[in-house]
């Protein structure tokens, strides 16, 4: 079964969820419909736990409380995906992932010219981020999702 891993979450305004996938999607996910359904999801209306959420370890899920979760797989079905200026950006350490290659092969690809630094790639502090594009141009569609 494939996992579409969660990377980050911020809560915005309304009851809505900011859900950043591994893959490089973002989506937002209304909770509005979960308060009706479920008494324990309606305690997040007009609280502050609301803006507490966070990506549960292993990004299989998020979190507010022990009592209180929702999946990956919840958030990508349900979610309804948006356009940011930060789509198809992927740091190496999940490309290597979705890819199956070892980031070393990644940073070698970028010093050899196959991936095209400033154009493809470019690194900020310590960390490398890549285009989807690329990592699709040179090494064909992901082995994970």
């Amino acid at each position: 079964m494939l996992f579409h891993k969660v990377k980050d979450v911020a809560a915005l305004p309304d009851m809505i969820l900011s859900v950043q996938f591994a893959n490089g999607t973002t989506k937002l996910y209304d909770v509005k419909p979960l308060t009706a359904r479920f008494p324990l999801f309606a305690t997040l209306a007009d609280n502050p736990l609301f803006g507490s959420v966070e990506v549960d370890q292993g990004g299989y899920g998020i979190v507010w409380n022990d009592d209180l979760d929702l999946s990956c797989d919840e958030l990508w079905e349900n979610g309804v995906e948006v356009q940011t200026p930060f789509d198809g950006l992927l740091a190496f350490s999940d490309a290597s992932e979705l890819w199956g290659l070892s980031e070393s092969t990644l940073r070698k690809a970028v010093s050899y010219g196959k991936i095209v630094p400033g154009v493809d790639a470019r690194k900020y502090g310590k960390q490398w981020v890549v285009t989807r594009e690329a990592m699709s141009r040179e090494y064909g569609e992901p082995v994970a999702v």
